[in-house]
């Protein structure tokens, strides 16, 4: 799995947890950002205890106008550091135009290259006949369908005290021309620290679907703030070497207090 699609999917299955295919999925409004937030993430490798800074991940959020809708341009902008540069060099950009009114995704580019590996997939959401259009045809699919990160901001606005430890909810993803059913299950809350501070989190662990572009089990660990914002400050999971850790290290011009935050390393 190539460098930032690993960063995508952590944060991606760190924040899809309640997200359902029946008539709740479409009736969030948002409450957890605004226009002009920035997070930044920095990935990091663990081997024997030892931390190794990889790169890091800027998510963006603007106002724009998509066929006379007013939409969220959400980016998210990934890259080595210039030493890892040397051995794999990556620069990476996904795009979601989120309509601000439904929290439905109108539109997804991503701008894939990973050491001279190159991707550029551009899809269009008709919501109105449910179809994915994308530059290798016309997909049926779901009529909440998300991307990979329209998913983390809808996902933000779930009200995570419905849940229960234990509890496993499914949601849909379109990606790579295919349509992937994924589950997570809900660990309940902790005190989790990180580089950026000590923070009261809700805890939880992807219940993944071996066949797709996962693999199967209970591996990953995820954490994200107990509060308004619902951001994911830490990710967790697992390598053949060691694991790969993901933690926000800048969080800018949020819309609610982050008053999960209990100390500022």
């Amino acid at each position: 799995m190539k460098f930032f699609n690993i960063v995508f999917i952590l944060l991606l299955t760190s924040l899809t947890l309640p997200l359902r295919a029946d008539e709740e999925f479409c009736g969030i409004h948002n409450k957890a950002f605004q226009a002009g937030e920035s997070i930044t993430y920095e990935v990091y490798y663990r081997v024997a205890k030892v931390y190794f800074g990889a790169g890091e991940a800027v998510f963006n959020t603007g106002i724009e106008q998509v066929n006379g809708k007013t939409v969220y341009h959400v980016s998210g902008d990934g890259k080595t550091y210039s030493f890892y540069d040397n051995f794999f060099k990556v620069r990476d950009k996904y795009e979601s135009f989120i309509d601000t009114a439904t929290m439905q995704p109108l539109k997804f580019i991503r701008n894939v290259d990973e050491g001279g590996y190159k991707i550029y997939e551009n899809i269009t959401f008709n919501k109105t006949v449910n179809t994915a259009i994308t530059t290798k045809g016309v997909y049926k699919v779901p009529s909440c369908v998300q991307d990979v990160i329209s998913s983390i901001y809808y996902a933000r606005n779930i009200d995570f005290s419905k849940m229960k430890p234990g509890d496993k909810v499914p949601f849909s993803l379109f990606l790579d021309d295919q349509l992937y059913e994924i589950y997570v299950r809900y660990l309940g809350k902790e005190i989790v620290k990180t580089k950026y501070g000590k923070f009261r989190a809700i805890k939880f662990k992807p219940l993944l679907i071996k066949g797709t572009i996962f693999d199967g089990g209970e591996k990953m660990t995820v954490w994200v703030t107990d509060d308004a914002n619902h951001v994911p400050i830490r990710v967790e999971s697992p390598i053949s070497v060691g694991s790969v850790i993901v933690e926000m290290t800048n969080f800018k011009n949020r819309r609610n207090p982050l008053n999960s935050l209990l100390d500022v390393n």
